[in-house]
């Protein structure tokens, strides 16, 4: 079986390597807040509230 060598690149070891805008965080909290799930028997039907 083949060894596979490899080294960790120096961007591997960052601990906050992907932070959002803040206009990201906004706009999935407010679509979060629009959509509302509704079941019915063993459906469920998704609608947006605006």
């Amino acid at each position: 079986m083949a060894k596979t060598y490899t080294t960790p690149s120096s961007g591997h070891n960052k601990t906050n390597q992907f932070e959002p805008k803040q206009e990201t965080v906004d706009f999935l909290l407010n679509f979060s807040k629009a959509l509302s799930v509704m079941h019915y028997k063993s459906m469920k039907f998704e609608a947006f509230i605006n």
